[in-house]
């Protein structure tokens, strides 16, 4: 970065970098810094009475300063909390030389600066536990000022809000939002709890593979790689499903995978391109049993994160409390509007749709009708914890066909808050069946579905070599952190989600818009057409299936909740020029 680019506090710290090493001092030295004590111990555990914490070292960020002439205080904050510091020039330079107060520590240390302090611990007159500083040394040289945010017992002013800021920046948002790293902690414990159970029962946690060759396992648009040796095109896995009932054929009894799944698809509060799934699947079991595994799951983390199972998220009170609800689709669409679908044929459906208001295309089967009518009249209602039960086959090509109700499989997904957590089934094993129902995605596709499966052949044989009766189940753990912690968005529970390239927007200039508007494209549409990742038109001109993109804006616009216009199929295929 050259001088003239740099800001004046920019400026002004690469000077105290420079004046630093004319001292001798090293401002990023290699040594260990040994640490015996840390800021919330000392909060919980020391008493002027005991005289304990006499001789304490620790490090941290500098987070304030109040200089007063020959004495100091200081805030610094370590990985567990804030503690206050106290400076005297005669205690750290007992010398004639007072250069490392009256020029170091006065004059070139900087809010943000990390240092190790060496000392005694006191209560001051006002009554606040402090560190009374005989030693410090600079470990870390700060260049870039913190944003400024005040504290208060233990409450923060002024914090820095902005989310373009705090997920582009989240290094920052982690010093100076503490709440934030609670969150993180506890999407570990989450982890952890989830870990404990399965493991107790016995079952295996595996590792499979990210680059697939065939990206199977659900339906939904991958990320396309090369591999250069092998001169064969890879994908990054859309899910890690049919290999671990791969690992069923092999004779394991229970598996499971906290798996990073990826899918080229659009981004919103609930979506992000990268993220993390946790399936599981337990051979000899069925969806039934898996129903009641998954809410024994959902109760038993949220106990050991909150000591109960009534949480709140944004102002709802949602009881996680065993037994959840159980509806099937069909039953929660005549619940809700009074329309009793089950027999239908496509055409029938189509006309449901027409007077129910449902947005549908040509491309849409008779599968993807019942399920549009069931995201536009029943998923807002599902707040409570809610198993939708029985899906139509057409959209669950792994699953099996029920029992006792012809057209259907069985499968449930979990719902909570209005949004789905959980999607399991009793895992198709006949491999005739498995073969027949890749070959329909095949069919789907050529009628315009990109999101069809691909038909996994290896999985197939697999399957002939004898899969035991299975159920799996796979667990957004993205939305599960979010209810959980009470966070409004994916991208609050993601270290490091996914963002548009810094600066794109304004590199762009007015005339993007300009080109979006001469094809006709609604200037509301805009901004949601580049978030699904046609950020130009140039981008949007790569699209081949029309229908495809109609589904996409459609679903973004349900799902956001978007107050816009909608359009219709033959709008996007005006726009695309076919």
């Amino acid at each position: 970065m050259s001088n003239t680019s740099l800001s004046e506090q920019e400026q002004v710290r690469r000077n105290s970098l420079a004046e630093l090493r004319k001292l001798g001092i090293d401002p990023y030295p290699a040594a260990e810094y040994k640490v015996n004590a840390f800021a919330k111990d000392i909060h919980e555990n020391f008493f002027p009475e005991k005289s304990n914490y006499q001789e304490v070292s620790l490090a941290g960020r500098l987070m304030s300063r109040r200089i007063m002439g020959n004495a100091s205080f200081a805030e610094l904050m370590d990985s567990s909390g804030r503690i206050q510091i106290y400076v005297r020039r005669d205690d750290v330079c007992p010398g004639e030389d007072k250069t490392v107060y009256n020029t170091v520590f006065k004059h070139h240390l900087d809010i943000g600066d990390i240092i190790g302090v060496k000392g005694f611990v006191f209560k001051t007159q006002m009554g606040e536990t402090t560190v009374h500083v005989k030693e410090f040394i600079l470990l870390s040289k700060s260049l870039h000022p913190l944003p400024i945010v005040k504290e208060k017992d233990g409450k923060l002013y002024d914090a820095v809000t902005d989310p373009e800021m705090r997920y582009r920046q989240r290094y920052v948002d982690l010093i100076i939002n503490p709440d934030v790293k609670e969150v993180f902690r506890m999407r570990t414990q989450i982890y952890q709890s989830m870990r404990d159970l399965f493991n107790s029962r016995g079952y295996l946690e595996v590792e499979t593979p990210v680059l697939q060759a065939i990206p199977g396992g659900a339906s939904a648009r991958p990320f396309i790689t090369h591999h250069n040796t092998l001169d064969i095109p890879l994908y990054l896995r859309i899910a890690n499903e049919l290999y671990l009932k791969r690992l069923i054929v092999g004779g394991y009894e229970g598996v499971y995978e906290f798996s990073k799944d990826f899918r080229n698809e659009g981004m919103d509060r609930t979506h992000n391109p990268e993220f993390t799934v946790m399936e599981i699947y337990i051979a000899y079991k069925d969806y039934n049993w898996m129903m009641s595994f998954t809410e024994e799951i959902i109760s038993k983390v949220a106990m050991d994160l909150h000591g109960k199972t009534e949480i709140t998220y944004d102002g709802k009170v949602i009881n996680l409390k065993t037994p959840f609800k159980r509806i099937s689709m069909l039953d929660s669409i005549k619940e809700n509007t009074g329309t009793d679908i089950s027999g239908m044929d496509e055409d029938e459906l189509r006309k449901v749709c027409d007077r129910l208001g449902v947005e549908q295309n040509p491309t849409m089967g008779k599968g993807k009708l019942i399920d549009a009518i069931f995201s536009e009249k029943c998923e807002h209602t599902l707040v409570q914890p809610t198993f939708i039960t029985d899906y139509p086959i057409e959209t669950s090509p792994l699953t099996k066909k029920h029992r006792s109700k012809p057209g259907l499989t069985e499968r449930f997904e979990l719902y909570i808050n209005c949004r789905e957590i959980a999607n399991a089934y009793s895992e198709l094993n006949d491999p005739i069946d498995q073969m027949q129902r890749f070959q329909d995605q095949l069919r789907l596709s050529e009628k315009g579905d990109d999101e069809a499966m691909f038909i996994d052949l290896d999985f197939v044989r697999a399957l002939e070599y004898g899969m035991p009766p299975t159920s799996g189940m796979g667990l957004g753990m993205d939305r599960l952190v979010m209810l959980l912690t009470d966070q409004p968005s994916i991208q609050d529970v993601l270290f490091f989600p996914q963002m548009k390239p810094e600066g794109r927007r304004r590199a762009q200039g007015a005339g993007h818009r300009t080109k979006f508007l001469e094809l006709g494209i609604p200037e509301e549409w805009i901004e949601p057409l580049e978030a699904l990742g046609y950020d130009s038109v140039e981008k949007l001109k790569e699209v081949e299936k029309p229908g495809k993109l109609h589904q996409e804006m459609m679903g973004y616009r349900k799902k956001n909740k978007l107050d816009i216009t909608t359009v219709t199929l033959e709008q996007v295929v005006e726009w695309l020029g076919y």
